[in-house]
């Protein structure tokens, strides 16, 4: 019988401005890196990271539901001046929040820190 995948919980959040501040700063860093650095990740980058502390204050601590609320909040966004969507943000932030926690992003393996 396959073993069901267990959700990942986030960490408590003790300092929602440092939180965000990292989250953007770190999604803007992957965003310049994976492709050209264009002033629209500046705006990408702090639109996801409001969208997470958002529903992070609103009591979201599962990893799935922060991004399915992050896709559907980035819907609103106007991607047009970017090579990206919202389903490539809403999934690159859970891979940085999956790496910060030491978890393999395609597997939901702990790897060791």
């Amino acid at each position: 019988m396959t073993e069901p995948v267990l959700p990942i919980i986030l960490a408590p959040v003790e300092d929602w401005s440092q939180e965000q501040t990292w989250l953007e700063a770190t999604l803007l860093r992957w965003l310049d890196a994976e492709y050209l650095p264009e002033p629209a990740n500046q705006m990408i980058a702090r639109q996801a990271a409001q969208a997470y502390i958002r529903q992070r204050m609103e009591g979201e601590d599962s990893l799935d539901g922060v991004n399915l609320a992050m896709l559907a909040e980035m819907q609103g966004f106007d991607f047009s001046q970017s090579f990206y969507g919202e389903f490539a943000i809403a999934n690159i932030v859970s891979e940085i929040l999956m790496d910060r926690m030491g978890v393999e992003p395609c597997c939901g393996l702990t790897r060791p820190i």
